[in-house]
């Protein structure tokens, strides 16, 4: 796991011998129940490029956008299993509401998020613009949600 995860701080210095020679394709999310769905949209979101680096929302960012029983995996964890998955390349912690410093940090060739975004319903659109990143979309596979995994435990 260790030559997988990497501080945002240190990050950068890791993908620049990598630039110019492979896509860089960046994803991030809360990713804490990892299921079938997610693991589709990072095999997806791979296929897109060379490298794909993901960025994980930290626990008291998942907090903040699921509340206050969220996440169930701490952070240490979910970047763990993250990084055990072959399509994986790096995995990174970000701590702010939206993608927008990861983005400025990592410089991605490519931005990939789920078909339940648009370009117009992306926080971090006008980074991406401002930055020249192109952005895609890979399928949502419905009915493949934490959040349904959550309630369908709970009866």
């Amino acid at each position: 796991m260790l030559k997988k995860f990497y501080p945002l701080a240190s990050l950068a210095e890791k993908l620049d011998p990598l630039r110019g020679h492979e896509t860089l394709v960046l994803t991030n999310g809360c990713f804490d129940l990892l299921h079938v769905g997610h693991v589709r949209y990072l095999q997806a979101a791979r296929a897109q490029g060379g490298c794909l680096i993901v960025g994980l929302n930290t626990d008291l960012s998942v907090q903040a956008i699921k509340g206050p029983s969220r996440p169930l995996n701490r952070e240490e964890d979910r970047a763990e299993v993250l990084a055990a998955l072959s399509c994986v390349d790096f995995v990174t912690l970000f701590a702010e509401p939206t993608a927008d410093h990861l983005i400025e940090i990592v410089k991605p060739d490519l931005y990939v998020k789920a078909g339940d975004y648009t370009l117009d319903t992306l926080p971090e659109r006008e980074t991406l613009l401002r930055l020249a990143v192109k952005v895609a979309f890979m399928p949502f596979f419905a009915g493949h949600s934490t959040s349904s995994l959550i309630a369908k435990a709970q009866g």
